[in-house]
């Protein structure tokens, strides 16, 4: 085994020096001469079995050592992490300072690295953390609005008359120009108006149109060719509709549910009402209790690890510095989040630990199935991907941290805005749970660690295309 020696530069860096004796070399020279006895041609001998001194003197001793160091420098590193007991978080600049003589093989090879590691944390006492949250409750406007929502699935566009308005549906014409240039034209569009899906400033434009009428303003474009430049878009009505709810009545109910009547559905639908209080009070507590945990200690992070991922976001979108995207508060943003995010999966890793938390693989499951769903894919196919991809294990460790921040949830002391306690059961232990140790809401529990949200999609979409 080889010896290894730590000396810490600071809490997240630390110079490694590993040192091989000659007698550990030895099976990588012998490894080496094998190699090279390969590939030299020498009258005489067979490809492959050239002997040792003959090698010397064509291609040098020195020659074959230094490949024997090559080839089994990675393994000396990797041994001297594990002697050492290292977790390394970036991969070292290796400078050799010592090798063996050549002639006499005596000596040693030493070669040392700086490298970044997992800083040693002490976590704070997080049973008992008190937080507020906005008092909710479902009342008739809850339920009213969820009825309203279930009508307009059932309701009927019809034309009208009439200049646009805020929540009418239209049909319209654009056309986008770039200073003389036509960059882009379409027709036929839908579109509701109040929507704010399609481009900035067209609901402006279309509120108060008749059919027939066109207006003309300006936008930045956000793809394409011209992504980021500011164009001149004319748009055109050609229709307005509204939609037409049907009645709230026993006969809407027997359409649309399972119920008979209309006030056994709006029994379900405050029913509902009041489960969806829950899971927006538990979020809501889940992310305060997240913030003030983090609060209560410090975590250094490496700035190599910051920047290599802020330099690995802005190359995958084929991003340039200076550019519309690349800009310098864009830079700051993204590496606070990467460096917030960082102590996050730390510290809830720490808490993974200590709790003795683990991931069941129906955890990892719901998991996969629920992130298929957010890019139109099949479970099982997104699953072999995220295996061929290798990111199991990394699915894995996010389940973990999510359930180690439900466990501190569960442990918090969660208040409304009038002093109530706040029952979270439902919540942090979802039906079906209530008897296990550890329970965690896994599809509520959106827990932000080293990946951004803007990575983690990039790296799904990745996965997607692959």
């Amino acid at each position: 085994m080889v010896k290894s020696t730590v000396e810490n530069l600071n809490p997240t860096r630390v110079k490694l020096t590993v040192e091989v004796t000659s007698e550990e070399l030895e099976p990588k020279i012998k490894a080496a001469y094998k190699s090279i006895a390969e590939q030299v041609q020498v009258p005489g001998f067979r490809k492959g079995k050239v002997p040792a001194p003959i090698i010397d003197q064509r291609v040098g001793r020195e020659y074959v050592i230094q490949q024997a160091i090559n080839d089994g420098l990675n393994d000396f590193y990797q041994q001297g992490l594990a002697e050492a007991d290292l977790a390394p978080l970036s991969r070292p600049e290796v400078e050799i300072e010592e090798i063996p003589d050549v002639k006499t093989n005596e000596g040693v090879l030493k070669f040392t690295g700086e490298l970044d590691i997992k800083p040693v944390i002490e976590l704070p006492e997080y049973s008992g953390l008190e937080v507020e949250v906005e008092s909710r409750s479902a009342d008739e406007s809850a339920v009213q609005e969820q009825l309203d929502e279930l009508r307009g699935r059932f309701g009927t566009l019809k034309d009208v008359e009439r200049p646009a308005a805020k929540d009418d549906f239209v049909t319209i014409d654009l056309v986008a120009t770039v200073g003389e240039e036509e960059v882009d034209t379409a027709s036929g569009l839908s579109y509701q108006v109040g929507a704010g899906t399609m481009l900035e400033g067209i609901d402006e434009a279309l509120e108060g149109l008749s059919a027939g009428e066109d207006a003309t303003f300006e936008t930045t474009l956000a793809g394409g060719e011209h992504s980021g430049e500011t164009a001149s878009v004319k748009v055109t009505l050609q229709a307005v509709k509204e939609r037409e709810l049907p009645e709230a009545d026993d006969e809407f109910a027997q359409l649309a549910s399972e119920f008979d009547t209309i006030e056994e559905l709006r029994a379900d639908l405050k029913s509902k009402a009041e489960e969806n209080l829950v899971v927006e009070q538990g979020i809501e507590a889940r992310d305060k209790v997240l913030e003030k945990l983090m609060e209560l200690i410090e975590v250094p992070v490496p700035e190599s690890v910051v920047a290599e991922q802020v330099e690995q976001h802005f190359a995958s979108q084929g991003h340039t510095p200076g550019d519309d995207h690349d800009t310098e508060e864009h830079r700051e943003e993204l590496s606070k989040q990467t460096a917030d995010a960082f102590r996050n999966e730390l510290v809830l890793d720490e808490i993974a630990q200590k709790e003795e938390i683990g991931v069941e693989q129906s955890e990892v499951i719901e998991y996969i199935v629920s992130t298929a769903s957010q890019y139109g894919m099949e479970p099982n196919q997104f699953a072999q991907m995220l295996d061929q991809a290798g990111q199991v294990p990394m699915i894995m460790g996010e389940v973990r941290r999510r359930k180690a921040l439900a466990k501190v949830l569960e442990l918090a002391v969660v208040k409304d805005a009038e002093g109530n306690v706040v029952d979270l059961t439902d919540f942090v232990t979802p039906a079906g749970d209530e008897d296990e140790a550890e329970p965690a809401a896994a599809e509520n529990a959106e827990v932000e660690t080293s990946e951004t949200e803007t990575e983690k999609s990039e790296a799904a979409e990745d996965t997607k295309q692959s």
